[in-house]
């Protein structure tokens, strides 16, 4: 199959709308369930680059969790602790998470709101342990390269059997040069081949040059990540997931402040208080994300004026105190940025969200600001002279 005609485009009214290979070959997916459309697609090809890529380079088991593009978080396969389990909604019943399903459960549930009716992407098989993570979120659908016939018959469930269901090919390679139409005009260059591995962070422009092995991997998962973000993007990356992505901002200490509050509110969702929240039972767990949101957000009243809607009683309030508190405690995070710093107070907002290691292309005329802002915090930075825009 060389074509697959799709409902509309972007938007109801963008009609016809199709997929095809322009050289007459067969497409590189199957659909096995659903019919996916023209943004499902946008998402599977960008997001399925992403967790190949991942995997290569990390030799870990890789997922992203995508929407409008953009993907909304990103991890490989490292064992969950008990309180991410917790802040993930990672059921019990579920057993033993394989590497697979620890990367899409981290990958899902750094940023909630966010993920909420994601396109899904594993670079490995879906397992079954996967598939029943997924069963119990609201998802769009989903990409890989492969699934055991009980995890397709677990996604063939959900949306009311409608789940869109794709599987790639993984050797396939597309041509050097890619094109696209604008305005009906035809763009056209090489593909980003660029590949991205620890070799790229050896020029360390720091007073501080001690970079430890599980940073370069978060360094690596940050521009993976940021390759197939929409540019101005920055990305927050802990202990082998992005925790913080601020995507196509017009300006860098706004993508910044963005990824940092998301990184914030990751580290902030495991604070006691909030993992004891009283919820009544039966409320789902896109109401639980929104009144988290609130709770440990300037809109807390919001919720505790409302309390009675989700919680059993009224919890106290998390205090500013409280929160910056908390938050000093998370240590050793990494950033990266698509595209240089321009000036030192994407360093200083970083800093205030416990990041330590820093990786970016440089080239700024205002490098040397930059490196002193770093140097006055005690971070790591390498320049790896090279860009990732993605549009």
């Amino acid at each position: 199959m060389n074509e697959f005609q799709l409902k509309y485009g972007c938007n109801p009214n963008q009609k016809p709308s199709r997929i095809f290979m322009a050289d007459g070959s067969d497409l590189p997916v199957e659909i096995l369930n659903g019919r996916p459309g023209y943004i499902n697609f946008l998402d599977a090809f960008n997001g399925y680059q992403l967790v190949k890529e991942l995997k290569k380079a990390t030799g870990l088991p890789a997922a992203t969790s995508f929407k409008h593009v953009s993907p909304a978080g990103a991890a490989v396969g490292l064992p969950l602790t008990d309180v991410e389990k917790k802040i993930y909604w990672v059921d019990e019943t579920i057993g033993e998470l394989s590497p697979i399903a620890c990367a899409y459960a981290r990958a899902r549930g750094a940023d909630r709101m966010s993920s909420f009716g994601d396109f899904i992407s594993l670079s490995d098989v879906c397992d079954v342990a996967t598939a029943k993570l997924i069963q119990h979120e609201v998802s769009d659908g989903i990409v890989a390269p492969g699934y055991e016939p009980e995890a397709i018959e677990i996604l063939k469930s959900k949306k009311k059997g409608n789940y869109n269901i794709i599987k790639i090919d993984p050797e396939y390679k597309p041509e050097p040069i890619e094109r696209k139409q604008v305005f009906g005009v035809t763009f056209e260059q090489g593909r980003n081949e660029f590949v991205i591995d620890k070799e790229l962070l050896s020029n360390v422009v720091t007073e501080n040059k001690e970079i430890p092995e599980s940073a370069k991997i978060d360094m690596i998962i940050a521009l993976i990540t940021l390759k197939y973000t929409q540019s101005n993007s920055v990305c927050y990356v802990k202990n082998g997931q992005a925790i913080g992505i601020g995507a196509g901002q017009q300006s860098r200490i706004h993508c910044t402040r963005l990824a940092g509050q998301k990184a914030d509110n990751w580290y902030l969702r495991q604070n006691p208080k909030v993992l004891n929240l009283p919820f009544k039972d039966g409320v789902g767990r896109a109401d639980r994300d929104n009144a988290i949101d609130l709770y440990i957000g300037d809109e807390y009243e919001d919720i505790l004026n409302d309390w009675e809607r989700v919680f059993t009683e009224k919890p106290s309030v998390f205090t500013v105190e409280e929160k910056k508190a908390w938050l000093a405690g998370n240590t050793d995070v990494t950033i990266g940025s698509d595209a240089f710093f321009p000036f030192g107070d994407n360093i200083e907002r970083a800093y205030k969200s416990g990041v330590k290691y820093v990786a970016q292309p440089g080239g700024s005329v205002r490098d040397e600001q930059v490196i002193e802002t770093a140097n006055k915090h005690g971070m790591a930075m390498c320049f790896t002279g090279m860009r990732l825009f993605h549009h």
